[in-house]
């Protein structure tokens, strides 16, 4: 569907009618961080105990290796209670991890040999196995060291009141769950279209430690730093280049975001295609697995995306089976680098610029697009990845050439408006102040975080090691000084042994060969 309002319309009518349905979003965050010693080289501790069980545990839980903690917050209307909610479970956690530290950047820190990176594991359980198996795969596939790569994933939902009121402001009369589908897709369409914005404003990998290369030939334009780190030196985030989280073996497969049942179907399409590349490695050698079937994607996890449709699954359902089921609950925002600025890996700044911007991605026009368009899309963003803070870049807008400063200002125009919407909404003044900043940083490159990495790198001579360490130490003060403010330390200790039970309990539960475990959940 498309919106026949303008912004100005809509955030008219929603200041003069509807300003309450403004004020009820939800957010939560789930924020990797890896776990290094104190002398910045990757951790070699496994997932400690009192932490709880990384199967299980609600909060504190491992990404693809060992070493890689995953924290995720609960749903909150107030982005306060979310960042002290993060605060409260990274206190607790360092505690709780035998001396080891959190890296404050995405790339990763110094890695001797790509073999140190461990699986994550998550116990004996088939469910348990399940999850290591595809990280087999996924090393198997793309090689260690993308598992040691953090990010933020901002998870981000519209309350019921606010699409009940775009509903009629709209004068729409569809199915209320159908409406609210189709406006999250509208939304995704529109965020990869701008979507270029968010590596720019907030990309934060320009610069990586050659030890992440193991090596390897590569042929991006890399310089070399005084201490010995490379980076380039227009890009703002090489965590989303082809040297991070992207899947070539994806590129062809055209999943449509235009409407939530061809979305699904491509993806279920997707998780059976098969692949003759994959197929090369094997999939149970000499009777071990090393992935979990050989198809271009193992599970629908696999399918990289900077933006992703969610709902909350029941036990056992796939997340594509969610969706067609249910429809749209929330959207995922993947394309958020961690933050080195703040201990949290995301500012209270960038939530309140991502209010804005997701809220005009789902109230702006939003066309269908087709598989040319999505290209120029991706074309967008892989520029600015690179080489965003380049002079006179340009992207394509619609067939239009424009630079970042002319296309950025174009958009912020609208998202002033909304600004002013949400601070009405709020009674606050902080909504504008952070899109008047953001705004500066369009017009001014070396104000973005990524000219900020590489000019701090160059002027104190420091390597990304001995730079972060710095970081490091004063986050690792700041969580000391932490006072719990959403949980308690009995909370998470209690919330731990818990984990631990329900872990064991599913282990029990089992009746089922791995290899009967597996031929179910696929014939599923």
């Amino acid at each position: 569907m498309t919106l026949t309002f303008s912004i100005l319309d809509l955030t008219k009518t929603f200041s003069e009618k509807h300003l309450s349905a403004i004020a009820g979003v939800q957010r939560g965050i789930e924020r990797e961080t890896l776990r290094i010693k104190p002398d910045g080289k990757l951790s070699d501790q496994g997932h400690n105990k009192a932490l709880g069980s990384a199967l299980t545990h609600e909060y504190i839980t491992t990404d693809y290796s060992e070493s890689l903690l995953e924290f995720i917050t609960p749903v909150s209307p107030s982005i306060d209670e979310t960042l002290n909610q993060l605060k409260d479970i990274q206190k607790f956690t360092l505690e709780n991890v035998e001396g080891d530290y959190f890296w404050p950047m995405s790339m990763p820190c110094m890695v001797v040999d790509q073999d140190e990176v461990q699986l994550a594991q998550y116990g004996t359980s088939n469910i348990g196995k399940m999850k290591t198996v595809y990280r087999q795969g996924l090393k198997n596939r793309y090689g260690s060291m993308m598992q040691v790569i953090a990010g933020i994933h901002f998870n981000f939902s519209f309350s019921n009141d606010f699409f009940e009121s775009l509903q009629e402001i709209t004068g729409d009369t569809q199915d209320k769950q159908d409406f609210i589908s189709e406006r999250y897709f509208s939304l995704i369409r529109n965020y990869k279209r701008f979507g270029w914005l968010i590596p720019y404003l907030f990309g934060s990998s320009p610069a990586l430690c050659p030890s992440f290369l193991q090596g390897k030939p590569q042929s991006l334009p890399f310089k070399k730093a005084p201490a010995g780190c490379l980076y380039l030196e227009h890009a703002t985030s090489l965590r989303m280049s082809d040297l991070g989280y992207t899947n070539t073996s994806q590129s062809n497969l055209q999943i449509c975001n235009n409407h939530i049942d061809s979305y699904v179907a491509g993806v279920q399409k997707a998780i059976n295609l098969p692949s003759a590349e994959f197929a090369k490695i094997g999939v149970k050698v000499d009777g071990q697995y090393q992935q979990l079937n050989s198809n271009i994607l193992q599970i629908e996890n696999e399918l990289y995306a900077p933006i992703r449709p969610k709902r909350v699954a029941k036990s056992g359902q796939k997340p594509s089976e969610a969706l067609k089921e249910g429809g749209v609950e929330y959207i995922e925002v993947r394309a958020m680098d961690v933050n080195p600025f703040v201990s949290t890996g995301i500012s209270k700044e960038q939530m309140y610029f991502l209010d804005v911007f997701i809220t005009l991605c789902m109230l702006k026009d939003s066309p269908t697009v087709t598989a040319e368009q999505k290209q120029i899309f991706n074309n967008n963003t892989n520029k600015v990845i690179l080489e965003g803070r380049k002079p006179l870049l340009t992207l394509n807008d619609c067939g239009a050439e424009k630079t970042i400063p002319q296309w950025g200002n174009e958009i912020f125009v609208e998202m002033e408006l909304i600004a002013k919407l949400y601070d009405k909404a709020y009674q606050t003044g902080e909504y504008s102040n952070v899109v008047k900043a953001e705004l500066a940083k369009i017009n001014d490159p070396t104000l973005t975080p990524s000219a900020r990495i590489i000019d701090e790198l160059l002027t104190t001579g420091k390597g990304i090691v001995t730079w972060s360490m710095d970081y490091v130490n004063q986050y690792n003060q700041e969580a000391k000084e932490h006072d719990y403010q959403v949980f308690n330390k009995d909370l998470l200790v209690e919330l731990a042994k818990t984990s631990l039970v329900k872990q064991q309990e599913i282990e029990a539960a089992d009746t089922l060969a791995f290899d009967e475990f597996l031929a179910d959940y696929f014939e599923k």
